[in-house]
């Protein structure tokens, strides 16, 4: 008889699912949201990556990536009367679909301050 450890196949099993579920999120199309939210309502928003207009708050804001790692972002936020406001922060890409990711949002909320 051989002298190795007896490994349970419900271990090996296990293993192999792990190992299976790990390389199917490898590629995968991830997505995170976030619900951006400011104080008073109704200011824009802008992404200061690419200056693209993303809405006016409040709104939920999609991100999506091949993969499962944090995303920074950058925005900054405009209303007449009130001083502009950019803030960071990172997009936590952990779900497989929109739907899902829409479930969960991350919030963000700024306070604007008023111009003197």
């Amino acid at each position: 008889m051989l002298n190795t450890p007896y490994i349970p196949k419900i271990v090996v099993k296990i293993l192999a699912l792990s190992a299976l579920t790990l390389l199917a999120a490898c590629g995968q199309t991830m997505y995170g949201v976030v619900k951006i939210e400011s104080i008073p309502s109704g200011a824009e928003v802008i992404n200061l990556k690419d200056d693209t207009h993303l809405g006016m708050t409040p709104l939920l804001v999609t991100w999506e990536d091949d993969d499962d790692t944090a995303k920074h972002a950058t925005i900054e936020l405009h209303k007449v009367g009130y001083v502009e406001e950019i803030t960071s922060f990172w997009v936590n890409m952990r779900h497989i679909t929109k739907e899902e990711a829409t479930l969960e949002p991350q919030p963000v909320t700024i306070e604007l301050k008023k111009r003197n």
